[in-house]
């Protein structure tokens, strides 16, 4: 094979997955995603290291769990709510794990 036939040849296929903590640097998450299916990535992750799953917690307490990631935990805390990661009944007075 010539030269310009090696160069010309395909590369091995690559992983399309991203390890999450890809977003982290140490330790912090870099940015919330904007795409939604790494986003659910970033919140299933989040809701298994931060929040264990038979445990009802304040929203104090579910905001400083957050906040050991990213400032914004108010956005954190409603993805994962929205996601159905964390439920919470509709007066807020706590949250549990969800799905």
């Amino acid at each position: 094979m010539s030269t310009e036939q090696q160069t010309l040849a395909p590369l091995p296929p690559t992983p399309r997955t991203h390890p999450v903590e890809a977003l982290f640097s140490h330790g912090r998450l870099v940015a919330i995603p904007r795409k939604e299916a790494r986003r659910e990535q970033l919140l299933a992750h989040l809701a298994d290291t931060l929040f264990e799953r038979e445990r009802s917690y304040t929203e104090r307490e579910v905001n400083e769990a957050l906040l050991t990631v990213h400032e914004d935990c108010s956005a954190l805390r409603r993805y994962l709510v929205v996601a159905g990661l964390l439920v919470r009944p509709r007066d807020g007075s706590s949250y549990r794990r969800g799905r």
